[in-house]
Formats: structure tokens, sequence, C-alpha cells
């Protein structure tokens, strides 16, 4: 399998992460565990919105196209931060952020390994 697929495909579970998570916030919206009603709908659109652009950017890894390779490298370094965040922090979860650090790395190392792939070869004239 050639590692920009391998890179789609690890997109695409984040994409589906995201929707979890999604499904979650509806479900606290439905349980009533959310102090602004109208805040709890917009961040579920927001989250919606944000997996259908991790599953874009998977879909056009897959088709080798450069926009989605970055797009899915800015993407890493975001889930890094959430990562970070959850280490720190007067609450912090060291085992969630390393579940939530652990896929953005590969994800990182796999899109930047399928960019290096898809540079043209340089020849060096000396």
């Amino acid at each position: 399998m050639p590692i920009r697929l391998a890179a789609a495909a690890l997109l695409g579970l984040e994409a589906f992460g995201i929707l979890a998570l999604a499904g979650w916030q509806v479900v606290a919206l439905i349980g009533g565990d959310t102090d602004s009603v109208a805040s709890s709908i917009a961040l579920i659109v927001l989250t919606v919105i944000g997996a259908a652009i991790v599953g874009a950017f998977g879909v056009g890894t897959a088709r080798d196209a450069s926009a989605a390779r970055s797009g899915g490298i800015v993407t890493q370094l975001l889930i890094l931060s959430v990562a970070i965040g959850a280490v720190t922090g007067e609450w912090a979860a060291p085992t969630v952020a390393l579940l939530i650090a652990l896929p953005a790395v590969v994800g990182l190392v796999l899109l930047v390994l399928a960019v290096r792939r898809a540079a043209p070869r340089r020849r060096d004239h000396d």
C-alpha cells in the first residue's frame, strides 16, 4: 500500500472520530448537559464541518493532491496541540493526551513521507 493511501486512510479515521465527537455533543445537548443550546448547536455544526474537511483531506490525499496533504499536515499539528492541552492544566490527563497524540504523530510522519514521495526528483548540477 502506498504511503499516501495509508495517510489518507488515517485521515478518514480521524474524520470518523470527529463525527463521533459530534455525536457525543448531540447526546450532551439532548441530555441537557449544556449551558447554552445555541452555542451547543453552533459547536455541533462546526464539528461536523471540521469532520467533512478532514474527510476531504483524506480523499484528496488518496488522489495525490498536494493541497490535501498540506491540509492534512496542518490537521495533525492541530491535533497535537489538543494533545498538549490535554496533558497540561488542572485536569491533566496524560493517558488521554497519549491517545490523542499517537495517531497524530503517525499521520504527520505518513503525510511528510507522502510529500517526499510526490516531490519530483532533483538532479544536482555541480
